[in-house]
């Protein structure tokens, strides 16, 4: 009878540990617009530099085009755009992350990446605007005082655009 209160003993510490584990999460930090924005690492599939984005006829003007990557055809969203902003010049920064968000592919411009960091998700809190932008849906201030917005990746997944 000792061993299965052994074992008792010995999940339950690691059942608190997953708990507080899961509101840690992998992200992807990146600069576009003038903005620290953050997206999970769970959907991002790659990040790719000089890629030749072919433009579409009677597309919302946030949609560069599209990119055929390895065979694969993906639209491309110029995420300043997307988010209401001026678009901004192509840098040698600029680079497309690829993204996967429940099965749909796609692309997204941003000025430059920056790193992948652990966000603490129960530190995530709502955008203090009374106009909030669709695309955003929370951020993180982070202990060196930095703010960053977390991309909401089902409005960016969404077929409206």
């Amino acid at each position: 009878m000792s061993e299965p209160m052994n074992n008792q003993e010995v999940l339950d510490p690691e059942l608190s540990d997953t708990e507080e584990a899961s509101t840690i999460e992998r992200c992807l930090t990146f600069e576009s617009g003038g903005l620290i924005l953050y997206i999970s690492t769970k959907h991002v599939i790659e990040i790719i530099n000089n890629h030749t984005i072919t433009t579409l006829p009677l597309m919302p003007p946030f949609i560069k085009g599209i990119i055929n990557l390895r065979g694969q055809i993906l639209p491309v969203v110029d995420i300043q755009l997307r988010m209401g902003k001026e678009g901004s010049e192509f840098s040698s920064n600029t680079c497309i992350i690829v993204l996967d968000i429940d099965s749909i592919s796609l692309g997204i411009i941003v000025d430059s990446v920056r790193q992948v960091i652990d966000i603490d998700l129960s530190n995530v809190r709502p955008i203090p605007l009374k106009n909030q932008q669709k695309l955003l849906d929370g951020m993180v201030t982070m202990e060196d005082g930095s703010v960053f917005m977390s991309i909401d990746c089902q409005a960016l997944s969404s077929p409206q655009f």
